[in-house]
């Protein structure tokens, strides 16, 4: 009797066990990867290296689309090699933010990109900003040549016009959409999607996702089921005040994710970008 009773114990412990570890998992806010973020060194950088990686393990930020204006950033990022982080670099075609401009008649820019891929690191081009008939530039077409060429992303900050003309310059371009349109009709996302398998899109900044008590809208929850596979999550610190609420806005992403399938958020918050940037 006292042998079935000492079973049925270690029994209830293992259960205890697992059902502890589930919660302690259940807890654990699901893991993101920032794919839109920029470390700039023009200015002074906000935060020094180790207090940016400190804020990726405090959010459970486990990877991250790293550009910087210049590319400096990016380079200290990559370079200082940080355990657990997965980082993916991308050319910016930016050397000062006046660059923004003028980037896309500018040769010289075409010779940065050029340069920056010799280091042997970079997944991708961009961020860069581009609206309208501007992309129908030689030099731009040059550079959609060049990523397509040499198996690198696009990341667009474009209208929908921008991107059309981008994928008409090279079908085979590949390109993150940055901010998914700011505020295009679901409608037209979706559209975009469908029309460009090779299109991405990524949510910072983006409006219309939940209502002002922060529910997802029926039209995005639809979207989000619809393309589980192309969309992507960013932080967009372009400035300092978005590293300084960058907790707010990983936060602000987990209070939607949670509103979805666990399959379909995991997809969004991580699994779309490890699947696109998987080691080659």
């Amino acid at each position: 009797m006292l042998r079935g009773v000492n079973h049925l114990v270690a029994g209830s412990l293992v259960v205890l066990a697992v059902l502890a570890s589930w919660s302690a998992r259940a807890a654990e806010p699901i893991e993101i990867f920032d794919a839109h973020l920029h470390y700039n060194w023009e200015p002074k950088p906000f935060y020094q290296p180790d207090e940016v990686l400190a804020l990726f393990r405090k959010h459970r930020v486990t990877g991250i689309l790293a550009t910087s204006r210049p590319n400096t950033g990016t380079h200290v990022l990559v370079e200082g090699k940080p355990d657990g982080l997965q980082i993916v670099p991308f050319i910016r075609p930016y050397r000062i933010r006046p660059d923004i401009q003028t980037w896309f008649n500018d040769p010289t820019i075409f010779d940065l990109v050029q340069d920056e891929f010799k280091r042997g690191y970079y997944r991708g081009i961009g961020e860069f900003h581009l609206h309208g008939k501007a992309a129908e530039s030689d030099w731009v077409k040059k550079l959609v040549d060049f990523a397509v060429a040499n198996d690198l992303y696009l990341h667009a900050h474009s209208d929908a016009e921008a991107v059309e003309i981008l994928v008409r310059h090279n079908p085979r371009a590949r390109i993150i959409w940055a901010h998914t349109g700011f505020g295009l009709p679901a409608d037209q996302v979706a559209a975009m999607l469908t029309k460009y398998p090779k299109l991405w899109g990524e949510l910072s900044y983006r409006g219309g996702i939940v209502d002002g008590a922060g529910k997802l809208t029926p039209e995005w929850r639809a979207l989000f089921e619809r393309f589980p596979d192309r969309f992507l999550l960013g932080s967009d610190t372009w400035v300092p005040d978005r590293w300084a609420s960058y907790g707010e806005i990983m936060a602000g992403y987990r209070a939607w994710l949670d509103q979805l399938a666990p399959d379909i958020a995991a997809k969004i918050a991580h699994g779309n970008a490890r699947a696109l940037f998987a080691a080659r």
